[in-house]
Protein backbone atom coordinates (compact mmCIF):
# COMPACT_ATOMS: atom_id res chain seq x y z
CA UNK A 1 0.00 0.00 0.00
CA UNK A 2 1.98 2.92 -1.31
CA UNK A 3 0.47 5.46 -3.76
CA UNK A 4 -2.64 3.58 -4.42
CA UNK A 5 -5.36 6.50 -3.01
CA UNK A 6 -2.98 9.19 -3.75
CA UNK A 7 -5.23 12.11 -3.96
CA UNK A 8 -8.18 11.02 -2.64
CA UNK A 9 -10.25 12.27 0.31
CA UNK A 10 -11.65 9.66 2.28
CA UNK A 11 -14.29 10.65 4.98
CA UNK A 12 -14.56 8.98 8.23
CA UNK A 13 -18.21 9.66 10.00
CA UNK A 14 -18.40 9.13 13.91
CA UNK A 15 -20.67 10.46 16.28
CA UNK A 16 -18.83 12.79 19.16
CA UNK A 17 -18.75 9.68 21.70
CA UNK A 18 -18.78 5.93 21.28
CA UNK A 19 -16.81 4.72 18.04
CA UNK A 20 -14.63 1.90 18.79
CA UNK A 21 -11.01 3.71 18.28
CA UNK A 22 -9.00 0.07 16.53
CA UNK A 23 -11.90 -0.09 13.90
CA UNK A 24 -11.12 4.19 13.27
CA UNK A 25 -7.35 4.51 13.83
CA UNK A 26 -6.14 1.68 11.85
CA UNK A 27 -8.45 2.05 8.65
CA UNK A 28 -7.29 5.40 9.25
CA UNK A 29 -4.00 4.30 9.03
CA UNK A 30 -4.49 2.16 6.22
CA UNK A 31 -5.76 4.97 3.75
CA UNK A 32 -3.07 7.02 5.00
CA UNK A 33 -0.44 4.27 4.02
CA UNK A 34 -1.99 4.15 0.61
CA UNK A 35 -1.34 7.88 0.35
CA UNK A 36 -5.14 9.17 0.42
CA UNK A 37 -6.02 11.84 2.75
CA UNK A 38 -8.79 10.71 6.03
CA UNK A 39 -10.98 13.57 6.86
CA UNK A 40 -12.48 13.17 10.43
CA UNK A 41 -16.36 14.26 10.48
CA UNK A 42 -18.77 14.47 13.05
CA UNK A 43 -21.60 15.76 14.20
CA UNK A 44 -20.02 18.75 16.51
CA UNK A 45 -20.03 22.67 16.77
CA UNK A 46 -16.83 23.48 15.29
CA UNK A 47 -13.65 22.12 13.45
CA UNK A 48 -10.99 21.38 16.20
CA UNK A 49 -13.46 19.62 18.84
CA UNK A 50 -12.65 16.20 19.90
CA UNK A 51 -14.24 13.05 19.65
CA UNK A 52 -14.19 10.59 22.50
CA UNK A 53 -13.20 7.14 21.05
CA UNK A 54 -13.65 3.57 23.03
CA UNK A 55 -11.91 0.50 23.58
CA UNK A 56 -14.41 -1.86 23.86
CA UNK A 57 -17.09 -0.32 27.13
CA UNK A 58 -13.67 1.99 28.45
CA UNK A 59 -12.61 5.09 27.39
CA UNK A 60 -10.02 5.74 24.75
CA UNK A 61 -7.89 8.17 23.02
CA UNK A 62 -9.46 11.50 21.74
CA UNK A 63 -8.84 12.20 18.19
CA UNK A 64 -10.05 15.60 16.44
CA UNK A 65 -12.81 16.44 14.52
CA UNK A 66 -12.00 17.64 11.02
CA UNK A 67 -14.51 19.00 9.48
CA UNK A 68 -18.63 19.03 11.91
CA UNK A 69 -20.92 17.67 9.74
CA UNK A 70 -23.07 20.66 9.04
CA UNK A 71 -20.38 21.89 6.76
CA UNK A 72 -19.06 18.25 4.52
CA UNK A 73 -19.86 18.24 1.42
CA UNK A 74 -20.33 14.98 0.26
CA UNK A 75 -19.00 16.04 -3.63
CA UNK A 76 -15.37 16.68 -1.74
CA UNK A 77 -14.92 13.19 -0.42
CA UNK A 78 -14.68 9.92 -2.64
CA UNK A 79 -15.32 7.55 -0.56
CA UNK A 80 -16.60 6.85 2.91
CA UNK A 81 -16.07 4.66 6.26
CA UNK A 82 -18.23 3.86 8.69
CA UNK A 83 -16.45 2.70 11.91
CA UNK A 84 -17.99 1.08 14.83
CA UNK A 85 -18.90 -0.04 18.55
CA UNK A 86 -22.30 -0.06 19.33
CA UNK A 87 -22.57 3.97 20.68
CA UNK A 88 -21.18 5.40 17.54
CA UNK A 89 -23.88 3.94 14.71
CA UNK A 90 -26.70 3.99 17.27
CA UNK A 91 -26.21 7.75 18.21
CA UNK A 92 -25.73 8.78 14.32
CA UNK A 93 -28.51 6.67 12.82
CA UNK A 94 -30.96 9.24 15.14
CA UNK A 95 -29.14 12.06 13.67
CA UNK A 96 -30.86 12.67 10.07
CA UNK A 97 -28.08 14.79 8.69
CA UNK A 98 -25.57 12.05 9.31
CA UNK A 99 -28.07 10.00 7.80
CA UNK A 100 -28.68 11.79 4.79
CA UNK A 101 -24.82 12.36 4.82
CA UNK A 102 -24.71 8.47 4.40
CA UNK A 103 -27.51 8.28 2.03
CA UNK A 104 -25.63 10.69 -0.32
CA UNK A 105 -22.99 8.15 -0.85
CA UNK A 106 -25.03 5.95 -2.00
CA UNK A 107 -26.59 7.82 -4.25
CA UNK A 108 -23.86 9.19 -5.85
CA UNK A 109 -21.85 6.26 -6.84
CA UNK A 110 -19.44 6.46 -4.28
CA UNK A 111 -17.70 3.26 -2.32
CA UNK A 112 -18.61 3.22 1.62
CA UNK A 113 -17.13 0.88 3.75
CA UNK A 114 -18.74 0.05 7.36
CA UNK A 115 -17.33 -2.76 9.96
CA UNK A 116 -18.59 -3.54 13.31
CA UNK A 117 -21.71 -2.28 13.99
CA UNK A 118 -21.80 0.30 11.84
CA UNK A 119 -24.38 -1.31 9.33
CA UNK A 120 -27.18 -0.26 11.37
CA UNK A 121 -26.49 3.09 8.96
CA UNK A 122 -26.77 1.11 5.93
CA UNK A 123 -30.13 0.26 7.51
CA UNK A 124 -31.32 3.44 8.37
CA UNK A 125 -30.33 4.97 5.22
CA UNK A 126 -32.20 2.02 3.23
CA UNK A 127 -29.21 0.56 1.70
CA UNK A 128 -29.08 -2.88 3.24
CA UNK A 129 -32.15 -4.44 1.23
CA UNK A 130 -30.56 -6.73 -2.16
CA UNK A 131 -26.87 -6.55 -0.49
CA UNK A 132 -24.64 -8.95 0.69
CA UNK A 133 -22.55 -7.65 3.57
CA UNK A 134 -21.42 -8.98 7.20
CA UNK A 135 -21.24 -7.52 10.74
CA UNK A 136 -21.04 -7.95 14.57
CA UNK A 137 -23.42 -10.96 14.73
CA UNK A 138 -25.08 -9.44 16.77
CA UNK A 139 -26.91 -7.37 14.02
CA UNK A 140 -27.39 -10.37 11.60
CA UNK A 141 -31.34 -10.53 12.52
CA UNK A 142 -31.49 -6.49 11.93
CA UNK A 143 -30.01 -6.87 8.69
CA UNK A 144 -31.78 -10.02 7.65
CA UNK A 145 -35.33 -8.00 8.97
CA UNK A 146 -34.12 -5.05 6.01
CA UNK A 147 -33.58 -6.84 3.22
CA UNK A 148 -29.97 -7.96 3.08
CA UNK A 149 -28.55 -11.43 2.82
CA UNK A 150 -26.13 -11.65 5.85
CA UNK A 151 -22.95 -13.79 5.88
CA UNK A 152 -20.14 -14.54 8.40
CA UNK A 153 -17.19 -14.08 6.66
CA UNK A 154 -14.23 -11.31 7.40
CA UNK A 155 -15.00 -9.33 4.89
CA UNK A 156 -17.74 -8.45 2.46
CA UNK A 157 -17.23 -6.50 -1.09
CA UNK A 158 -21.09 -5.99 -2.75
CA UNK A 159 -21.65 -4.34 -5.52
CA UNK A 160 -24.88 -3.31 -6.20
CA UNK A 161 -26.43 -0.20 -8.73
CA UNK A 162 -23.16 2.17 -8.92
CA UNK A 163 -22.34 1.67 -5.83
CA UNK A 164 -19.52 -0.92 -3.70
CA UNK A 165 -20.07 -1.42 -0.26
CA UNK A 166 -17.00 -3.19 2.11
CA UNK A 167 -18.59 -4.82 5.48
CA UNK A 168 -16.53 -6.17 8.09
CA UNK A 169 -17.32 -8.11 11.06
CA UNK A 170 -14.79 -7.29 14.14
CA UNK A 171 -11.50 -5.53 15.05
CA UNK A 172 -10.11 -8.73 14.15
CA UNK A 173 -11.06 -8.62 10.97
CA UNK A 174 -9.26 -5.52 10.38
CA UNK A 175 -6.36 -6.37 8.12
CA UNK A 176 -8.68 -8.03 5.18
CA UNK A 177 -11.15 -5.34 6.19
CA UNK A 178 -8.13 -2.51 5.36
CA UNK A 179 -6.80 -4.43 2.41
CA UNK A 180 -10.22 -4.14 0.82
CA UNK A 181 -11.23 -0.61 1.92
CA UNK A 182 -7.63 0.11 -0.03
CA UNK A 183 -8.40 -1.84 -3.18
CA UNK A 184 -12.12 -0.82 -3.39
CA UNK A 185 -11.21 3.02 -3.23
CA UNK A 186 -8.47 3.58 -5.55
CA UNK A 187 -10.55 2.19 -7.75
CA UNK A 188 -13.37 4.60 -7.60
Amino acid sequence: MANELRGKVIAFLVAPEGAEQVELVEPWRAVESAGGRPVLIAPVDKAGAEAQLFQHLDKGDRQRVDMPLSTADVAEYDALVLPGGVANPDMLRTDPEAVRFVRRFFSDGKPVAAICHAPWMLIEAHEASGRTLTSWPSLHTDLSNAGAAWVDEPVVICEKGNNTLVTSRKPDDLPSFNEAVVKVFSAA
